[in-house]
């Protein structure tokens, strides 16, 4: 009897889209399902520490106590603002622009900082979600990820550049005792690594042996003859 289907389980955090590596890992490993988890940023660590998933996308920092974590790119930072909003006449803006805004922080915010600026409203809504609906009430601004703008995108609400403002960071995270051949074949993706590179990815079709022997080069013409006698004319 076989076993059980090998599934390689991936959790990612919301706004993170890994749709371009699920392909690829489809193209390279079509006999193993790669299992899509959508987990809140702050039970990402977590769903790996239980087990319940191989790897996680997630965003740092994080507590990093028995997990690696590899970065893999950094996310625009912009400000939210209703439609109609003066910060909408800039292609981009500082904190200094919005100093004097009203500013939501959400209890998910993913950003490494003690409060946004501006001025911070002390009731502070539960998830981004919740801040972008108040957004959208004209209750207050909200620095996000531009990845978590675009997903709860509203007709009536925008996002320009916050350019001086803290970045988030995408990582790649898994179990530190834990670097199974799926998970390595997973970092092999994210990293860009050919189907033929010598980690993270699948062994190349062995290649028709070269013939072996290459032809030697042609002797002089004469050589080991002993010299004869000149012709005469």
């Amino acid at each position: 009897m076989t076993g059980p289907r090998p599934t390689f389980r991936l959790g990612y955090v919301p706004g993170v889209t890994p749709a371009k590596w699920v392909r690829m890992w489809a193209e390279r490993l079509p006999r193993i399902p790669l299992e899509l988890i959508q987990v809140t940023a702050a039970d990402a660590p977590a769903l790996v520490r239980r087990g319940e998933a191989d790897a996680v996308l997630l965003r740092l920092p994080i507590d990093r106590d028995g997990l690696h974590a590899i970065p893999l790119y950094v996310e625009q930072t912009v400000v939210v603002v209703p439609k109609d909003h003066l910060v909408t006449a800039a292609d981009e803006v500082t904190t200094g622009d919005v100093a004097d805004e009203l500013m939501l922080h959400p209890r998910d915010d993913v950003f490494d900082w003690e409060r946004p600026p501006g001025r911070v409203i002390d009731e502070r809504p539960a998830t981004t979600a919740d801040a972008i609906a108040l957004v959208a009430m004209g209750t207050g601004l909200l620095v996000v990820p531009q990845s978590l703008a675009r997903l709860h995108h509203r007709k009536d609400l925008t996002y320009r550049p916050l350019l001086d403002a803290p970045e988030s960071q995408v990582a790649l995270s898994w179990p530190e005792d834990e670097t199974s051949e799926l998970v390595e074949q997973f970092i092999g993706i994210v990293r860009g690594r050919t189907v033929n590179s010598s980690r993270g990815a699948q062994p190349a079709t062995k290649a028709p042996a070269k013939k072996a022997a290459a032809k030697k080069a042609p002797a002089t013409r004469g050589a080991g003859k002993k010299p004869g006698r000149p012709r005469r004319r």
